[in-house]
């Protein structure tokens, strides 16, 4: 765990960075410095673009992964390479050039609510395709261990740079419209930052020719954009299906509300980045002991981080809300619900590391093609019935049935699992201490009020913590700066 620890740390710290000009720019800026409705218009163009990303990307950046550790002989591995940089065009082109073609039926279908999305619609193609390519320059820098300058780039510079943009608005430097723009071209910025960046970690050989197992590879490619499209359905057609049915600016109602729940999920986003190819790895060799031991350790460490951020979350969350604008406040149920999802996806440690990375990736593949269909359904029936609370409900119980069936199928074909007898006990500290903080507040300004008890609540868990060695990299890490 030493590398994983290692680069796990950086990634944490860019990933909060990155987590906190965020939300200063979601629960502060964007609130204040934009309309509701254009606010909303951003966050559904991204949510879109998110959605179409797994497919122009064609799987790429997970297939990456998964061989390129298995080839041994170079000419092989060049002839991996080359195929996996350019067969994202096999996708890109075709859906650019219908796209043109069906352009105004397109325009039409996705402005049938709300007006504002007829000039934008183009630049989800371009976020897509500028996200795809990121995806795939940043696995190849993941397979030669090099994840942390990659991370900055998904997590700080994007939120940085949206920061600026957002000031040069409020200052009348820029419009809104122009504003938009510079957020698209920022992507696509991003996406040449990160391919110099994998040009100088290593150079890729070009060798035009197919690999020997080209046929695996391929299929294996072709299925896991299912799997990619999946996981990116649970976690935006919420946003965009509330474009269809609801006026936009419920999109940066739930948009808030999410963002705050999503900071859970941020230790496993920057565990992800170098758990990947070491399970690969792991998998490659064979080595189920190893396997296991990795699983319960990823499980653990997320769990009780995610845990937590997800008190420190909710016992805070009213106080959050009073300095939000008032016409936000509708978002307090979907940032509980949202949380319990994340909170549960990080029990998950390197869950989806072992399915993806496995031969059995096709029957998960069934799985999450029904969980897909019925999170789509849930949205259909929830959202005009309560709303952004609906489409809350519907993220839930679809995150939920996904994540067990993802153990249960990891059990039933490695006979491991991720959970310890610390798991148990780190939920019973996360309850009573959600009970004992949740009901009280100091009578002084939100600010304080959330200050003064995020730092008794986390003082007493990481003491509980550390105290009964919940987790021995947890305790290892802390005890290096605080002596308990």
């Amino acid at each position: 765990m030493g590398i994983v620890v290692k680069q796990t740390s950086k990634n944490v710290i860019y990933t909060y960075l990155g987590f906190a000009i965020g939300a200063v720019n979601t629960l502060f800026l964007f609130t204040n410095f934009l309309t509701d409705d254009y606010y909303g218009l951003i966050g559904y163009l991204i949510s879109s673009a998110n959605i179409m990303m797994p497919l122009l990307a064609f799987g790429v950046h997970n297939s990456l992964v998964k061989f390129y550790s298995s080839y041994k002989d170079k000419k092989q591995q060049d002839s991996f390479v080359t195929c996996m940089l350019f067969l994202p065009l096999a996708l890109i082109i075709p859906v650019g050039f219908i796209g043109t073609i069906a352009y105004e039926q397109i325009v039409n279908f996705l402005s049938k609510e709300n007006k504002i999305v007829i000039d934008y619609v183009w630049t989800i193609y371009i976020l897509a395709g500028s996200m795809a390519y990121f995806e795939v320059f940043y696995a190849w820098c993941k397979v030669n261990m090099k994840s942390v300058y990659g991370n900055f780039l998904k997590e700080v510079f994007n939120r940085l740079i949206t920061m600026i943009l957002l000031f040069l608005v409020f200052f009348k430097v820029i419009t809104v419209h122009e504003f938009i723009l510079s957020l698209v071209w920022m992507y696509v910025g991003r996406t040449i930052l990160m391919a110099i960046s994998a040009y100088v970690i290593k150079k890729p050989s070009l060798r035009f020719s197919l690999p020997s197992n080209f046929i695996n590879v391929f299929k294996y490619t072709s299925l896991i954009i299912l799997a990619g499209s999946i996981a990116v359905v649970l976690l935006d057609v919420d946003k965009v299906m509330i474009g269809q049915f609801k006026e936009i600016e419920n999109v940066a109602f739930y948009n808030v509300a999410v963002y705050i729940a999503v900071v859970i999920a941020v230790p496993s986003r920057a565990m992800h980045q170098i758990m990947y190819p070491l399970t690969a790895k792991l998998l490659n060799e064979n080595n189920k002991k190893e396997l296991s031991v990795l699983y319960k350790k990823s499980s653990i460490t997320l769990y009780i981080t995610g845990g937590l951020i997800f008190l420190l979350i909710l016992i805070n969350i009213n106080e959050l809300y009073k300095v939000l604008p008032d016409e936000y406040s509708g978002g307090l149920t979907v940032v509980l619900l949202i949380s319990i999802a994340k909170l549960s996806e990080n029990l998950l440690g390197n869950n989806n590391a072992i399915i993806f990375n496995s031969v059995y990736y096709r029957m998960v593949l069934f799985f999450g093609v029904l969980l897909a269909v019925l999170t789509v359904i849930l949205n259909l029936l929830f959202i005009p019935l309560w709303g952004i609370t609906g489409a809350a409900v519907a993220t839930l119980s679809s995150f939920l049935i996904y994540n067990i069936s993802k153990i249960y199928f990891v059990w039933k074909k490695f006979k491991i699992h991720p959970f310890t007898k610390s798991t148990y006990y780190t939920t019973l500290i996360i309850l009573l201490l959600f009970i004992s903080f949740y009901f009280w507040n100091f009578g002084f300004h939100p600010f304080i009020n959330i200050f003064l008890k995020s730092i008794m609540l986390s003082a007493i868990f990481i003491f509980i913590i550390v105290k009964f060695n919940f987790s021995e990299d947890i305790s290892n890490t802390i005890k290096k700066f605080i002596k308990i």
